[in-house]
């Protein structure tokens, strides 16, 4: 030991500047390597919820973390800046100056403690309490110290920014509860982006004591904490003395459930998106998708057999899917399945595009007459759905009327497998394989094969899109973001549009006028399918804007005697299409006013087209000049244009409230000419002078 000690003593410096250097080398090296050695464990905060948000950016569906926890990423971009200056003023006045620990207030905690004989404040900054939620611990001298050396490693790693991020995606709430977001959407049902004075004090009292400030389960605590932070405020001079006394006597929140729209449309987004710790924004239309969810409900209220029904609605020219209910109702049976994606037999629904690929061989024309007469094909004998024969019916005939002798026997001249593969290239897979020894293969042509709801989708937009198959999307990723999505040719433009002119000819359901006799209908071209032994009842079409395809049976495949495509799914289907429509204008489209003859449907796709970037707004709704009609004095009105978004409306100079969906909603009081504006996200402006009438005046 002695001589150990000599030659300590022989290295170490004579000279005081020196000893101090060494001595400070002595403590950093270790602590450098600490530092590499045991980093902060930040990786906690990627073990994250999920919000699914429609096309805006409405939330539809919050997915919890693992455990069940909620805990949704912060943003300090979408977060109310009142919130975030009071969170400072009041936990960590200078969180942007020390560099994780304040030793100016650490000492002032102490010193209070000490007079006055217990805790008053720990003297913890934002930087420390989020090394504290990283690595939970006893509250004891030595955790402090903990607390202060991982703060340090915060503050050498990460900026300001994301430290006050990680410390808001983490801050503790009650029960399952962690994160402001969380919070926020559990109390106040919205996003923390534009909070109340009460609501901004509840946020901030509840991480200090989350369990025994909850204001679901101990509302008089919740509400007396939150007054303490609000008289503080005020003290600060964050907010007035007679705001924060009149926010104080508001009734304390109660717990609401997290945004459960879309159900299974949510889910099947965040199985597509590549990002899956952070918001994933969808192409679904919030407004549709609540219109499409009560046309299910509606449709299975009356059905006491257990029926189910799954419906799509996919823009055709984008083919965005803006809405999408995989089942009527999660309470009954089958109702946790998205039957979007469930194969189940198409029934008739095939039978356009088995006669779009014989116009494209030039063996049929739509004035081609076929025999519909009883005949077998190898050991294959189809029947009509009615058991009737008709004898000899033009092509069209037997497509309207859904023939089945007719339908197998141009699928004899296309030949199955070309059929199938066709399907398949398409992006429609059947689930059925045929072999080449397979002679009923020929039965696919009455839904003698398995499809899904999407698959069937996508082919019927692409007959509306002048027969090119493209795939669904459900992410809305931005231009150049995501590659050129696959296309393939499915049958020709022509035969597209010919198939399309049939099917718009066809017997419209009981109680609806043709389209083209009603003025702002769409003009549907449509086909149903019923399966085999009535386990599936299909109605699908596709008109100028949009495609929609209806499935309505038992989840778990049970048949249901009687029950027809169009009996049961032809309705929906046009109820789907009118929603569609009443719900375009909100989204900025060119509302459709009157329907072309359908002789002259265009099969395209293309729709209006408006070039956003060198022109200043494009008002939709209301028209410059026009007149509006208000029956009394609560009737409002959605304004639409398009343009650079975000767009802000305004009414004689005062700005257009926005509804729960994003929509411009305007409620003129009283008769009269108004002045509307409506400004673009690059300031420019357009104007519209329109008169309010009402049966008075």
């Amino acid at each position: 030991m002695a001589v150990w000690r000599r030659i300590a003593m022989s290295l170490w410096p004579r000279d005081g500047w020196r000893r101090v250097l060494v001595a400070l080398v002595a403590v950093l090296i270790p602590v450098e390597l600490i530092d590499r050695a045991a980093p902060p464990p930040v990786e906690k905060a990627k073990d994250a919820s999920v919000v699914v948000k429609d096309h805006r950016g409405a939330p539809l569906r919050v997915f919890p973390a693992s455990g069940g926890v909620w805990r949704i990423p912060a943003d300090i971009d979408q977060l109310d800046p009142d919130f975030i200056k009071a969170l400072l003023a009041y936990e960590d006045e200078r969180f942007l100056e020390h560099g994780g620990v304040d030793l100016t207030a650490l000492m002032r905690a102490v010193s209070t403690s000490v007079h006055a004989g217990r805790i008053v404040s720990g003297g913890s900054t934002i930087t420390m309490q989020t090394a504290r939620l990283l690595e939970p611990r006893p509250r004891t001298i030595g955790s402090k110290l903990i607390e202060m050396f991982r703060a340090y490693q915060l503050e050498h790693r990460l900026s300001k920014r994301e430290i006050l991020q990680l410390y808001l995606t983490l801050a503790p709430y009650g029960g399952n509860l962690e994160g402001v977001r969380a919070a926020s959407f559990a109390y106040f049902g919205r996003e923390p982006d534009n909070l109340a004075p009460d609501e901004i004090a509840m946020l901030i009292a509840l991480p200090q004591s989350p369990e025994a400030r909850r204001p679901d389960l101990r509302p008089a605590a919740a509400v007396r904490a939150r007054a303490r932070v609000l008289d503080r405020l005020a003290a600060k001079g964050v907010f007035a003395r007679d705001l924060a006394e009149a926010s104080s006597a508001d009734p304390p929140p109660t717990r609401r459930d997290f945004p459960a729209i879309a159900w299974h449309a949510a889910d099947a987004v965040r199985g597509m998106s590549a990002n899956r710790d952070s918001d994933v924004v969808s192409t679904i239309d919030i407004a549709l998708q609540k219109e499409v969810e009560a046309i299910a409900r509606r449709a299975v209220a009356v059905q006491t057999d257990g029926a189910q029904t799954a419906i799509i609605v996919v823009e055709t020219a984008s083919r965005k899917v803006r809405a999408a209910a995989g089942s009527a109702d999660l309470d009954r049976p089958g109702g946790w399945l998205d039957l979007t994606n469930r194969p189940r037999s198409p029934g008739s629904t095939l039978k356009p595009f088995i006669y779009g690929l014989a116009f494209d061989d030039g063996v049929a024309a739509p004035r081609t007459r076929i025999s519909d007469a009883p005949r077998q094909f190898a050991s294959y004998r189809p029947n009509n759905f009615d058991r009737t024969f008709r004898g000899d019916v033009t092509i069209a005939e037997a497509l309207q009327h859904s023939l089945n002798v007719p339908a197998v026997a141009a699928l004899d001249s296309v030949g199955a497998k070309r059929f199938v593969a066709a399907l398949a290239f398409a992006g429609a897979a059947v689930s059925t394989p045929l072999t080449a020894e397979d002679d009923t293969g020929l039965a696919i042509a009455l839904g003698g094969a398995g499809m899904t709801l999407r698959d069937l989708a996508a082919l019927y937009a692409a007959l509306g899109d002048g027969g090119q198959a493209r795939p669904l999307i459900w992410v809305d990723s931005k231009p150049g973001n995501s590659p050129p999505p696959k296309t393939s040719q499915l049958m020709s433009a022509e035969s597209a549009r010919e198939i399309v002119d049939i099917l718009s000819r066809a017997p419209a359901p009981e109680g609806r006028m043709p389209a083209r006799l009603t003025v702002g209908a769409p003009n549907i071209a449509f086909k149903t399918g019923t399966s085999y032994g009535y386990r599936d009842a299909w109605a699908a079409g596709v008109s100028r804007a949009f495609t929609v395809v209806v499935w309505v049976g038992r989840a778990d495949g049970a048949p249901r005697p009687g029950i027809t495509g169009r009996d049961v799914a032809l309705p929906i289907l046009f109820e789907a299409f009118d929603a569609a429509e009443r719900v375009r204008p909100a989204r900025g489209s060119a509302p459709e006013l009157v329907e072309p003859d359908s002789s002259d449907f265009e099969v395209s796709g293309s729709l209006h087209e408006f070039d956003h970037r060198s022109a200043p707004p494009n008002v939709l709704f209301p028209p410059d000049g026009s007149e509006i009609w208000s029956d009394d004095e609560h009737s409002a009105f959605v304004l639409a244009a398009d343009g650079v978004r975000p767009l802000a409306w305004y009414a004689e100079g005062a700005p257009v409230p926005l509804n729960a969906a994003g929509d411009p909603v305007w409620s003129p009081r009283l008769p009269g000419f108004y002045a509307l504006s409506v400004v673009d996200a690059e300031g420019r402006t357009t104007s519209t002078r329109v008169r309010v009438r009402t049966p008075e005046g």
